[in-house]
């Protein structure tokens, strides 16, 4: 099966490097494209640069991934996933691995990453996505522990090639050594995120934006809560879809002299 590795960190990125290393160690047939600059808050935007209605990318020589085809593309991620999975490569990838970013990707503040974005546009193009995080902290000091994604990134993936098509997984594992890693778990999103997002000053003109960490404690069974607890947390995402509820139809019938063609939608 074929892969399309990107992320949303940018194609220098090391964690782009260590998600495409363990999908050439599970066999997958591998191709990264990735944004040429840091795309970090993209969601599932698919903005890109043109020249003369053209993507801008160029063909990249990755030096700890020798012989694996890689584009440093002026996109964001999900505009990268579009264009892979429709004409660009041939064969289409199969599944859209993103990441390995550089911060944790939790709660229902997953609307905003871009990594996350990547792999929900994946399901929009029925294909299978994964997005992978490594919880590193707003302020981090010392090194950072990529090898410890690799402790639970193989079982994943197995778990994704087995999935239906439009699958999409979000992993997360603690920025811990190996060693001190507890058990994969299953999670569901906590209310926010780890990290949020606040006005610090405000002018005439413009207004500076900056980023705090959620002081309130995560309700347990969280994403959140479990990957503090040391726990990498494993969630099975959805992406956008109708609200089956009766919110609108109901009203809609209870509205006088609107046309029945109105009112059944």
């Amino acid at each position: 099966m074929r892969a399309l590795v990107t992320n949303d960190d940018g194609i220098d990125s090391v964690g782009l490097t260590v998600l495409a290393r363990a999908a050439l160690a599970a066999g997958l047939d591998v191709v990264v494209a990735a944004p040429a600059e840091q795309a970090s808050g993209a969601s599932a935007a698919i903005t890109a640069v043109r020249r003369e209605g053209r993507t801008v990318m160029s063909r990249r020589e990755l030096p700890d991934l020798p012989g694996v085809p890689a584009w440093a593309v002026e996109a964001q991620p999900a505009h990268i996933v579009v264009a892979a999975l429709h004409g660009w490569f041939d064969p289409a990838p199969d599944l859209v691995l993103s990441g390995v970013n550089h911060g944790a990707n939790v709660g229902r503040a997953v609307l905003h990453s871009g990594t996350v974005g990547a792999a929900l546009t994946a399901a929009v193009n029925d294909a299978r996505g994964l997005a992978v995080s490594l919880d590193v902290a707003l302020h981090p000091t010392g090194d950072r522990h990529w090898d410890a994604v690799d402790g639970v990134l193989g079982r994943v993936l197995e778990l994704l090639l087995a999935a239906p098509p439009t699958t999409v997984l979000s992993l997360n594992v603690p920025d811990l050594p190996p060693g001190e890693q507890r058990e994969l778990r299953h999670a569901r999103l906590a209310a926010f995120g780890t990290v949020q997002t606040r006005v610090d000053d405000i002018g005439d003109d413009s207004m500076h934006l900056g980023e705090m960490e959620v002081g309130e404690k995560p309700e347990p069974g969280t994403d959140s809560a479990l990957l503090a607890a040391g726990h990498p947390t494993l969630t099975q995402l959805v992406s956008v879809t109708e609200d089956t509820g009766r919110l609108v139809p109901d009203w809609l019938a209870s509205v006088d002299g609107l046309p029945a063609r109105q009112r059944q939608g």
